[in-house]
């Protein structure tokens, strides 16, 4: 399995276990090996059916990182 593809992977275990710099660190690498947005919301969809609704408040925070790291604000 490629690197980038495991960073994905990192990112959906990062979001079911609830951990905000996990998923902070994973987006800003899958931002790195070019994953698109349209990918990345795919990953939060999967984490969110895996992890169910207690990963909402970290898939909210996930989408706000995005945004950030796709602003430069990272």
């Amino acid at each position: 399995m490629d690197s980038k593809t495991k960073e994905l992977l990192g990112l959906v275990a990062s979001m079911v276990l609830r951990c905000n710099d996990c998923i902070d660190y994973h987006i800003i690498q899958c931002v790195q090996a070019g994953w698109d947005d349209d990918s990345l919301i795919e990953v939060f969809n999967v984490a969110l059916i895996v992890g169910g609704s207690i990963v909402i408040p970290h898939l909210r925070h996930a989408v706000e990182t995005l945004d950030m790291v796709r602003n430069g604000e990272n």
